[in-house]
This record gives C-alpha cells, sequence and structure tokens, in this order.
C-alpha cells in the first residue's frame, strides 16, 4: 500500500470517474487504474462499485476514504515539519474567500503579503461558506475567510476581526431622521436583502429575530451585491445593511444615508478557518498576522455584539 494509491482513491471517490481522476492527478488513467486494481488485491475488497454509473463507493470503500484522507493528510505534514524547522514560508496555498469579504478585504492585505512572503503562491476563490466547508473537508482548501462561529468541530477558527453592520437608509425611509438606530427599529418587511447562499442575509434575519417574527413569503426582493442593493434602496425600495468595510467605498453623497447602530453594536465575526489537521500552519500565521494587522487600522469599534451567521431554524 502506497500514499500514491490512496491519493488516486481519494480522486476516484470525488470525481466519481477514473479518466477525470486521471487527469487530476496528472497520471494516465490505465496506471491509475492499475494502482487501485492492486490496492483491491492486496487487501482482499473491492473499494469501488464500477457497475454504477457513475462509480460509486461500496460500504467498505466509503470507510477506507475516511481513513485514507486522514493517511494523506499526515503525510504530508512531514514536509510541514521539515518547512517549519527551516523557517520556509512558501509554497502553494489555496484559500476560499465569501462574497461579502472579498472585494473590502483583499484589496487591504493582498499586495502587502505578497511583498512580505515572496515564496507563497495563494490561489483565491470566491466561494459562499456551503462550498468553503466542503471543500476544506476534502482538503481542496488550505483555508478560508469567513463569518464565524460556525459551530464545526471539524475546522478551527481564529478571528481575524469583528465588523460591526451598518444602516444604510434614504431619505425617504421613516428611520432617515435618526442620529443612530437600534436593532428594535428593524422590520425585515421593508429591508432589501442579499440573494439565498449568502451568510450575511442570515446574520441579518438573525439580528430581525430578535425583535421581529420572520416568514420567508416577507422577501419580495433580494440581490446579488451590496452596490445593486444600495442602488435599489436609493430607488425608495427600502433600507438595508452593509458591513462597516463595505461604508468606506461608497459615494461620498451616499454616506450621508448611513446610520450606526447604538452600542453595543450588531458585527459579524470574520475568521481565518482551517481544517483541525492544521497543515500549513506557517503560512495560516503569517496570513493571520498581516490581515488581522491591516484591518486593525481600519476598524476601531470594540462594544460590539456578534451576531450569528448559521441561519436559525424558526421558533413556534
Amino acid at each position: 500500500m502506497t500514499i500514491t494509491q490512496l491519493k488516486y482513491v481519494l480522486a476516484v471517490a470525488e470525481h466519481k470517474n477514473f479518466t477525470k481522476a486521471a487527469e487530476k492527478t496528472f497520471v494516465t488513467q490505465p496506471t491509475l487504474s492499475m494502482q487501485i486494481q492492486k490496492l483491491e488485491e492486496e487487501l482482499d475488497i473491492l473499494i469501488f462499485d464500477r457497475s454504477k454509473k457513475p462509480i460509486e463507493l461500496t460500504e467498505v470503500g466509503s470507510k477506507l476514504v475516511m481513513q485514507a484522507r486522514n493517511i494523506v493528510n499526515e503525510s504530508e505534514r512531514i514536509q510541514d515539519i521539515v518547512d517549519q524547522q527551516k523557517g520556509f514560508i512558501g509554497g502553494e496555498f489555496k484559500i476560499g474567500v465569501i462574497p461579502t469579504v472579498m472585494p473590502t478585504l483583499l484589496p487591504m492585505f493582498l499586495n502587502n503579503f505578497i511583498k512580505k512572503f515572496p515564496k507563497v503562491k495563494l490561489k483565491i476563490e470566491e466561494l459562499h461558506t456551503e462550498a468553503i466547508m466542503e471543500r476544506l473537508k476534502d482538503g481542496h482548501l488550505d483555508a478560508a475567510i469567513a463569518a464565524t462561529p460556525l459551530e464545526n468541530e471539524n475546522i478551527k477558527e481564529r478571528v481575524l476581526f469583528y465588523e460591526p453592520f451598518v444602516g444604510y437608509i434614504p431619505p425617504n425611509h421613516r428611520l432617515h431622521k435618526k442620529d443612530k438606530i437600534e436593532v428594535a427599529d428593524l422590520d425585515i418587511d421593508d429591508m432589501l436583502l442579499l440573494e439565498d447562499g449568502h451568510c450575511f442575509k442570515d446574520g441579518i434575519i438573525n439580528l430581525c429575530k430578535t425583535s421581529k417574527s420572520y416568514e420567508d413569503d416577507h422577501f419580495q426582493l433580494e440581490s446579488g451585491s451590496f452596490e445593486t442593493l444600495i442602488k435599489l434602496s436609493n430607488e425608495g425600495l427600502g433600507m438595508t445593511l452593509l458591513p462597516y468595510l463595505h461604508t468606506l467605498d461608497i459615494r461620498q453623497e451616499e454616506k450621508q444615508n448611513l446610520r450606526f447602530f447604538t452600542e453595543p453594536s450588531p458585527a459579524r465575526e470574520v475568521s481565518l478557518i482551517f481544517s483541525k489537521s492544521e497543515l500549513k500552519m506557517q503560512i495560516i500565521d503569517a496570513l493571520h498576522s498581516t490581515i488581522a494587522g491591516v484591518v486593525r487600522g481600519a476598524i476601531a469599534f470594540q462594544n460590539v455584539e456578534i451576531i450569528s451567521p448559521i441561519l436559525k431554524a424558526k421558533s413556534d
């Protein structure tokens, strides 16, 4: 049994196709098939049910894949130990970032990080939280930046910053004349929200539940971007909530529509998350220190109340 054979098994389990798995592992399909067959013969089991389309894992194959993932991760830790001993911070690092963080946070730290750690090759992908969790589990991401806490026992979370919610309230709105708003002022019926899949939307729903009832059919208008929400709000279609960093980039004339909450300000917790296997920790540490250092200067809020991004079930 070899580490290479286990990597081939993991590739087939993911892609459910020998040809695609071979392409992803940069070998010919006959080579991959032969190595998996050798492993099956050695163990005297069938890992895959080849009669199914797409290919499926057998019952014992599913258990084997779980263990194979652990073994492959542990084998990669050996290189980690060597890199850390040498003080080497470099190599490919795959990171996912949620859409509501990507456009504001990336320009703040990326150039600084690249200059400081030129040997690290960052591969950055914009993904929703659900996809991030799946890819972390499968080992296709080394880390991610997401709203937390996520209450998942398989990942670790290191807080980067706390980002307050800020109201964007147009002149014709009932709350526009208020200097500061309160959570109790919010009404889900006149609020513009991001579309499904954004954890920022789920955070707002959880925030509003603290004082108002919520029904799915209240939402009439949803969008995929904060820019669109601001434009719709300017048209008098309702108010919206923005993450604080996003408010730094809006037009000067639109800033008069911003309203902060009374303290403690509702806020989201944004963290660097990674698998409990803790691979490539030297790069994770470098990312954390760089991002936290940059954002610390942009967000001065201290008295905040963290709103969970996990959408809670409706109470009776």
